[in-house]
């Protein structure tokens, strides 16, 4: 592995300080053909990132060679103003007041995290996270110390120009322990292509893929050049390691899927779900309003703000009507009402959460159609069954054990043509990546019920109708997409 470090001026560090090659920053952007064919990974260690500055450029740039760099140009942008990385503030702000015993009851006004490494182990997990959050060499973090509760004023880059005497040895000493600890991660094995991450948790009860499904995926991807390896929540740091991600956990955008995909965006990793389709696709709302403007038919509709609205649902819909709070999976959070007391009582006690809920008519059917779109094309159609003397293919219990219906496996060849152009129409509103769609057949034709991101895909069940090409398929999403990068 080859590592590069960029500066602004030849003075910023001696090559004695590091065993790694050292170049300007202005040698980088001018002679293109360094490093050609080679992967190496930079660290830029320019005194200014800001918009269209050398600093700037340089990470642009070693994305378009192929080349791993921290910070990436996003990191530089979400740090350029407050309000671009505020979302980041509260999980950082607990994780930061649970230092306040071990540091004396008080904090200093400001810290210098080096590589996710503070200054003592007292930081330990507040500088691994904000690590976790920007992925840079040198972060600034402004702290206001209240009586109860330490505040985020401002984060930002601490250029090698403002190291203070004391601050560069261990600078020096966390660059060592950070490009080591790359190093030992990769380990020795036989060669391939191109490694690709699976973010798996093996506890999880209703996984989008088990662990044996994934492991027949290992074994035909190995054919095409790649090596498929699993790694958990605790394995971030590592993440840069490898050449894309496959996320097969539960996603959603308040937990470390959210910030996996984030960051595998800003290696310049193809991954799958990327942050962006989980965002559109884990929102109803979003979903409802971006199928209507595509003309993607779907059940009729009606959002509820207020408990005012809920007349105006059982007018238009009637009963019985489903319930959807906007943010929900696996058929949680999705009810119906079988009347209007039953349709109060639910939205009163869902308004709680969620200023906004979703009412639609009920299509009852005794399946829903599943169609896999992958890079807008169709991968695989399923029926899934509903499940036993219930309304949803999942009915969750009250004894905490979900009971699912059968599937019904189809090729695509065999699957109606109207429910798979209707699939594909919806997918490609999303993007590019890979989703399931829910249908129904319905007398006044094919319906979306929604677009999934993170779909179903199990070894001898969605891949029954098209067997190994759909894992093949899957495969070659990523490496088009990496030989497109040149990588």
């Amino acid at each position: 592995m080859t590592w590069v470090i960029l500066t602004g001026r030849n003075s910023d560090l001696g090559q004695v300080d590091t065993p790694h090659k050292i170049i300007t920053n202005r040698e980088y952007l001018t002679h293109p053909a360094l490093f050609r064919g080679q992967r190496p990974k930079v660290i830029n260690l320019s005194n200014n990132y800001a918009y269209q500055s050398r600093g700037y450029y340089a990470s642009l740039l070693a994305g378009s060679r192929g080349h791993k760099v921290i910070p990436t140009v996003e990191t530089m942008i979400d740090l350029s103003e407050r309000k671009l990385y505020e979302n980041a503030l509260p999980e950082l702000e607990t994780a930061l007041n649970k230092c306040r015993k071990e540091l004396g009851g008080s904090y200093p006004p400001k810290v210098c995290i080096f590589f996710g490494i503070g200054p003592s182990k007292v930081w330990d997990r507040f500088a691994k996270l904000l690590f976790d959050w920007f992925r840079a060499p040198a972060l600034e973090v402004v702290i206001r110390d209240g009586q109860n509760w330490a505040s985020i004023q401002r984060i930002g880059f601490h250029p090698l120009a403002r190291l203070s005497a004391d601050e560069k040895p261990r600078f020096l000493a966390s660059l060592e322990a950070y490009t080591s600890r790359e190093w030992r991660d990769s380990k020795t094995r036989t060669p391939a292509r191109y490694t690709f991450a699976t973010l798996v948790n093996p506890q999880e009860q209703l996984p989008p893929s088990e662990i044996g499904s994934l492991r027949y995926w290992a074994r035909i991807a190995e054919k095409m050049g790649v090596e498929v390896e699993p790694i958990t929540k605790r394995d971030l740091a590592k993440l840069a390691n490898y050449d894309a991600l496959f996320i097969r956990e539960t996603t959603s955008i308040s937990n470390h899927t959210y910030r996996f995909a984030r960051r595998a965006q800003q290696e310049g990793m193809p991954v799958i779900d990327d942050p962006l389709s989980m965002i559109r696709c884990t929102n109803k709302v979003y979903l409802h309003e971006l199928m209507s403007a595509n003309k993607v038919p779907v059940p009729p509709t009606v959002m509820i703000a207020g408990v005012s609205d809920l007349q105006l649902a059982a007018d238009t819909l009637g009963f019985p009507l489903v319930l959807k709070i906007p943010d929900s999976s696996f058929s949680r959070g999705v009810k119906k009402a079988n009347d209007f007391a039953e349709l109060k009582a639910l939205a009163e006690q869902w308004l709680e959460e969620s200023d906004l809920l979703i009412a639609q008519k009920f299509v009852p059917t005794d399946y829903d159609w599943r169609v896999g779109v992958l890079g807008g094309q169709p991968l695989f159609a399923v029926q899934y069954l509903m499940a036993k003397k219930h309304w949803q293919i999942v009915n969750h219990k009250t004894n905490g054990k979900p009971d699912q219906g059968g599937v019904k496996t189809f090729t695509l060849k065999d699957a109606p043509e109207d429910v798979i152009a209707t699939a594909v129409k919806a997918a490609r509103c999303i993007g590019d990546g890979l989703y399931g769609v829910d249908l129904k057949e319905t007398k006044d034709g094919v319906v979306v019920i929604e677009v999934n991101d993170n779909p179903n895909l199990d070894h001898g069940c969605e891949d029954t109708g098209e067997k190994d090409e759909v894992w093949v398929r899957l495969t070659q999403w990523f490496l088009d997409r990496l030989e497109r990068q040149g990588r």
